[in-house]
């Protein structure tokens, strides 16, 4: 069976940044493998494109550059914030507001996003909304373990299989990437 649009599929794989030598993100075993509908478009497109036509047992190699993956890093994606928002009595919160800590944030709509802590002035907060992978590029090397029909329910929608660090674009992804 070849992996296409509306399949459930398993998959194990090793990812580095920056290229085949580059320092490993993550590494996703047998034991909990990434599952997934395959052309849901919970994904990252260019992720799923070098996948497509695979059958199982099939191995994988290939790179994704920042670009495909998580963009390039955007200044405007870093921004200011009024230290109070982190103070309790005028105190701050130590606890939640350090240097490289990531904080569940809200913005303006009401709309989730995680902000890292990257500078902590006498009146400001600065926080870098990118994606932790933004700016980065990406290289993947694992196995296809397993390819079925989905069922109804995992065609249904957010439930559906895992997600990892390969391209979640949910909020409800926990993953490095995700």
């Amino acid at each position: 069976m070849k992996l296409e649009n509306n399949r459930f599929v398993s998959l194990v794989y090793t990812l580095h940044e920056d290229g085949k030598d580059g320092r490993v993100i993550e590494t996703v075993e047998e034991s909990a493998p990434l599952t997934f509908v395959f052309g849901a478009g919970r994904l990252l497109p260019a992720f799923e494109a070098n996948l497509a036509g695979l059958e199982e047992g099939a191995a994988f190699d290939f790179n994704l550059s920042a670009a495909d993956a998580y963009g390039e890093k955007r200044e405007e994606m870093v921004i200011s914030l009024p230290r109070n928002i982190f103070e309790d009595e005028g105190v701050l919160r130590s606890e939640i507001c350090y240097v490289g800590n990531t904080v569940p944030m809200m913005d303006s709509q009401g709309n989730r996003m995680n902000g890292m802590v990257v500078e902590i002035g006498d009146a400001f907060v600065k926080m870098d909304f990118n994606h932790p992978l933004a700016g980065t590029d990406l290289h993947f090397s694992g196995r296809v373990v397993g390819i079925r029909e989905a069922t109804p329910e995992e065609l249904m929608g957010p439930s559906s299989g895992g997600c990892s660090s390969c391209g979640s674009q949910g909020s409800d992804c926990g993953g490095s990437c995700g």
